[in-house]
């Protein structure tokens, strides 16, 4: 009897895979399209790859088995800063550092047995793959959905380069960990707010975990309400207000503005000491979730505004907790009801109005709505019929309007870096021109020294005659946010898209970290929205269904370079085999929860197969004078294992009990042999055996396809899930009244399986109910199943 070896055994069952060409699907249905997220080429696969990628592959394999052709490909997001430090870091080119890491992290992702189609492979720092990037962005340009801007940006100063608003985490670079300056540069944006009710909408329609949908919401952020027009006193200009709150306009006793307003700059100019003011704005700039505990600093302006309702004339502060990418720039200081403004308002000694109903026991500020007092004609009115109300006269008045509001700015792409996807833009006289079809791809230069930002390259500035080329770089953002929709087609080099794209999406689940949720999932959601738009797909979202699985941790923390905890996967598929990792991946937690790596649960996990691959040497000889028909079904034994590890799959995607029940059949079948007797029927063994080793094909393939060949002789790949009759419990029971004309007769005990014929057929055996049909001409049988069977007789 052989050992288990690991080595022998899932080289010998890659070789077949790649011998049968057994992943790459035809377009035929049903189609499945299984996609995990694919990784930046650091180096090394993590155990956070292995997890998520195991349980993609487990979700493709056993869609197979279930007869769907499915589509599993992968790529390498391989443009983006940490190549260019690092290959700044070893004085090399960040395409050699990037081609040398894909080639080690897809040896390994082999070595573990995924099944991809890596006829698709991409990568996004190739030009056939940036080509259509750039045309895709030219089509936007021509569509009006691209400008370009002097902004006020995210600059990092250690990766010296503008950062998206999603990419700053509390106030610091969401890479680099360095606090965030802000600085104003000319920039290229998306109007992705364009489509900010749509995706706002769509997340409603999506088989995706409630708290991704809510944080895409909350960084949407609708808010319904008014803009309200304040005129200055000097008749010289206004400022525009949006608030969620027009019933307390008669609250207002201050106007604030950002630092960053025009009005704030403009006054800069001439007034030393707002000029300072702002500076140290710009200073100590804090993160917008901060904004509500930072110090409140404000600057009283020499400036008046006039109430639009009251024409009181109301001060105007700058204040630093105001942003100027929310509304207009400008709020309405309401402190009796806002809590950021109450706190302004004691600090500096504003005065403090409240204009809605308090009881004695409320402490102001009141942040809730309820009934206006001091409020005109619109007092003793509801807050939301004064909202409505009050939006009205100010529509009347030309001061104002209902209007929506979102959280949402535009996506600022421009990135000062080397290793990117040049943005196609030429210049003539300063003039924004798309470059000719001809011109396309944009090649970003690697030569071998070069990896310096592209605005020191002159020989790519100059080109095309007469024009300079724009010397930005996309966000890495960009080549994320559609390479889903290349891979079905990502052998044709003239065109991004063809039939088979439409085919294949939308993706019927992808699996990744919570991490993206409002990154890579927004934007991607709106990219596709684009491309619809534009004619190239038909769909209106990415992906159907989102799986966010748990991080892998070490001693009760996330695994980090820094932290010294991670784990490398190599030593342990050398020592231990693929199938055990993928084993110990899938069993250890829930595919949504963390799971704490252990050297102990692995070992559990390679003696688990161990054990499967010692009883299936035992068995493999065996014939029928090996088996005892005397015992009891093995499968009614195991049926409801069968039925759980079934619903596991179809239903609930609980896999880590797929493990667990697998384990318990192992132990019920290897109870059942005694030295070199079986005690079962031999078909009830093989159907036990079988099933066994199909349920943890998609966990432990290359095992458990060596062992179905050696065993049946059959390929497992080919052999199919069982159908539902297989799943059948035919030891349950049920207690069913049996009624002759509505009268009871009998209670019986029946398999719930039988079907009515079978059901009335015991009915009738029962000595009772034969007694009152003897001689009866049954007219009806009324039957609920598993409940009541009638007989009507005439």
């Amino acid at each position: 009897m052989s050992e288990y070896n690991h080595k022998d055994i899932e080289l010998k069952a890659q070789n077949h895979w790649k011998k049968k060409n057994l992943f790459s699907p035809s377009e035929n249905d049903p189609k499945y399209y299984c996609l995990s997220m694919f990784p930046y080429p650091s180096g090394r696969l993590h155990m956070g790859h292995v997890r998520n990628y195991t349980i993609g592959d487990v979700i493709s394999r056993f869609k197979r088995l279930e007869g769907f052709n499915v589509l599993q490909p992968m790529g390498w997001d391989s443009f983006g800063l940490p190549a260019e430090n690092a290959a700044i870091q070893n004085k090399s080119h960040p395409l050699k550092w990037t081609n040398e890491n894909i080639a080690s992290m897809k040896a390994q992702l082999q070595r573990l047995g995924y099944s991809y189609d890596w006829s698709r492979e991409i990568k996004t720092c190739e030009p056939n793959y940036y080509k259509f990037e750039q045309e895709l962005f030219i089509e936007m340009f021509k569509k009006g959905l691209v400008y370009r801007k002097k902004s006020l940006v995210n600059w990092d100063p250690v990766d010296k380069t503008v950062l998206a608003n999603e990419q700053v985490i509390d106030g610091k670079g969401w890479r680099s960990g360095a606090v965030i300056e802000l600085k104003e540069i000319d920039q290229w944006f998306i109007k992705i707010t364009e489509y900010a009710e749509e995706l706002n909408d769509g997340l409603d329609n999506l088989d995706w975990p409630d708290n991704v949908k809510l944080m895409q919401k909350n960084w949407l952020g609708k808010s319904v309400g008014a803009e309200v027009n304040f005129e200055l006193s000097d008749g010289q200009d206004e400022i525009k207000v949006f608030t969620t709150r027009p019933d307390t306009i008669f609250g207002v006793t201050f106007l604030g503005i950002s630092p960053h307003h025009e009005i704030s700059k403009n006054l800069a100019k001439n007034n030393e000491k707002v000029s300072l003011f702002l500076d140290q704005c710009s200073k100590n700039k804090a993160a917008e979730a901060e904004l509500s505990t930072a110090e409140k600093k404000g600057l009283r302006t020499a400036l008046y505004a006039i109430h639009p309702l009251t024409k009181e004339k109301i001060p105007v502060w700058i204040i630093n907790y105001v942003l100027i990418d929310y509304g207009s720039g400008a709020i309405m200081g309401v402190p009796a009801h806002d809590e950021r403004d109450f706190e302004f308002a004691q600090k500096f000694k504003i005065e403090i109005k409240p204009v809605i109903n308090c009881s004695e026991n409320d402490e102001l500020p009141l942040t809730s709505k309820g009934s206006l007092i001091n409020s005109h004609q619109f007092e003793g009115l509801t807050s939301d019929e004064a909202i409505n109300d009050i939006s009205l006269k100010l529509e009347e008045l030309e001061k104002g309007k209902k209007t929506i509001e979102w959280r949402l700015r535009d996506w600022g792409v421009s990135r000062q870096r080397y290793w990117g996807c040049p943005i196609p833009i030429i210049y003539k006289n300063n003039e924004a021109i798309t470059p000719n079809q001809n011109d396309i791809p944009v090649i970003l230069p690697v030569e071998e020294e070069s990896n310096s930002p592209l605005a020191q390259n002159s020989d790519f500035i100059n080109e095309i005659d007469g024009f300079k080329r724009e010397t930005d770089t996309f966000d890495t953002f960009m080549e994320s946010s559609w390479y889903y929709a290349r891979y079905p087609s990502s052998d044709n080099n003239k065109e991004p898209f063809d039939k088979r794209t439409n085919f294949w999406l939308p993706v019927d689940i992808y699996v990744g970290g919570v991490e993206h949720a409002i990154l890579h999932l927004l934007y991607a959601r709106f990219f596709h929205k684009v491309l619809r738009d534009l004619g190239h797909i038909k769909s209106d979202e990415p992906f159907k269904k989102l799986l966010t699985q748990g991080m892998v941790l070490k001693d009760g923390a996330k695994m980090s370079k820094s932290k010294g905890n991670t784990v490398d996967p190599e030593p342990y598929i050398e020592k231990y085999g693929a199938d055990s990792i993928r084993t110990f991946m899938i069993f250890a937690s829930p595919p949504e929860q963390s799971l704490e790596w252990s050297d102990s649960g692995l070992e559990g996990c390679y003696k688990f197969l161990k054990r499967l691959w010692a009883l299936s040497e035992k068995v493999k000889n065996f014939n029928s004078s090996n088996f005892n028909n005397t015992s009891q079904s093995l499968k009614e034994e195991n049926i409801k294992l069968f039925i759980k590890i079934n619903d596991d799959y179809k239903k609930r995607l609980n896999l880590n009990t797929v493990v667990s029940s697998c384990m318990e059949i192992l132990n019920n079948i290897s109870g059942r042999i005694k030295h070199n007797e079986a005690e079962c029927k031999e078909e009830d063994f093989n159907d036990c055996f079988r099933f066994l080793l199909l349920s943890l094909f998609p966990i432990a393939p290359h095992i458990c396809e060596i062992i179905f060949k050696e065993n049946f002789s059959e390929d497992i790949n080919l052999v199919g899930w069982p159908n539902e009759e297989f799943f059948q419990d035919n030891t349950q029971q049920t207690n069913i009244v049996v009624q002759v004309n509505g009268k009871v007769r009998a209670n019986i005990t029946a398999p719930i399986i039988l079907e009515q014929r079978e059901i009335e057929q015991l009915a009738k055996d029962n000595e009772n109910v034969a007694k009152h049909l003897q001689n009866k001409n049954i007219i009806k049988v009324i039957f609920i199943k598993n409940k009541i069977l009638n007989f009507v007789h005439s």
